[in-house]
């Protein structure tokens, strides 16, 4: 998805983190867990870092990623973060005003190697994630590489904003009390915790529909060119690449459908389909949903 060319985004958005605090976690079947355990899902990471590392050591500096313009949002992944952040705060914040929801912006944080959050020590092998206690998505820029060489995911800018647009979700989950709601101590194809991903695919599907229609207010014009048919099948291809039923097989060689956290690939491909193609936020609501 192209960002229109002439505009900039302003800086102060993003924080980046580079640095070793925080917790390391191996590589092998330890990193491959918590990858697989931690990857989309708002969870509290600190028992399982904690058992498996030890302090890095070193100092962590952090930053704000500058003023970029919309030619390096286009080329440059700090950018495209930023911009996207932008895209999906203007975008929520008017969706949501409808239903008497004040929009809050998540706090975003690029980082290298490990970070700690509220949600506890987190590395690079965790994968994206939303931690709800201090309301921040969280990402390794690294993970994008490893979404197409490691899962299979055909790649592209689309497919990285679906992955922060699936984060975003988790944030409106929060703001709208779904998180709460849920009961997410469970697994299986019908649990809470299956459906709350599926929702936040939904959400992450909305503003794929709409983010070439809202109008960025700092130039009049909106933030997104159209999106084409090749883009789409890329944030599809994401979505497929990690679906539990893929994620198992490949790791396992077999798929056990009641240890499922987050939906087999084709669910989180037809509830992304299903926000992109106009679902409301009530009708992105995979808690009330009779089937999956």
């Amino acid at each position: 998805m192209t960002f229109q060319d002439g505009g900039s985004f302003e800086g102060g958005r993003v924080r980046t983190r580079r640095g070793g605090r925080g917790v390391a976690i191996g590589g092998g079947l330890g990193g491959l867990i918590v990858l697989i355990g931690a990857l989309f899902f708002n969870v509290d990471l600190s028992p399982i870092a904690d058992g498996l590392g030890g302090d890095t050591g070193g100092e962590q500096t952090e930053e704000y990623v500058a003023e970029c313009s919309a030619e390096q949002a286009n080329a440059a992944r700090d950018c495209r973060l930023s911009a996207t952040a932008r895209a999906l705060d203007t975008y929520w914040s008017d969706a949501l005003a409808p239903l008497g929801v004040a929009y809050t912006q998540p706090g975003v944080v690029s980082f290298e190697q490990a970070t700690d959050t509220a949600c506890g020590s987190a590395t690079s092998a965790t994968g994206p994630f939303y931690c709800p206690p201090d309301q921040t998505v969280y990402v390794d820029l690294g993970f994008f590489d490893d979404l197409r060489t490691r899962f299979g995911a055909s790649g592209g800018p689309l497919a990285e904003e679906y992955v922060i647009a699936h984060e975003f979700g988790h944030h409106i989950e929060q703001l709208t009390g779904l998180l709460t709601a849920a009961d997410r101590s469970g697994t299986g194809p019908t649990s809470d915790s299956v459906r709350i991903e599926l929702t936040a695919d939904c959400f992450a599907g909305m503003w794929t529909g709409h983010a070439a229609t809202t109008v960025d207010p700092a130039t009049g014009v909106p933030f997104l060119a159209p999106i084409t048919a090749a883009e789409l099948a890329d944030a599809l291809s994401a979505a497929s690449a990690v679906g539990d039923d893929r994620i198992q097989e490949s790791a396992t060689g077999t798929v056990d459908p009641e240890s499922w956290t987050h939906g087999s690939s084709e669910q989180r491909q037809r509830w992304f389909s299903a926000g992109y193609d106009g679902a409301s936020v009530q009708e992105c609501n995979a808690l009330e949903a009779a089937t999956l």
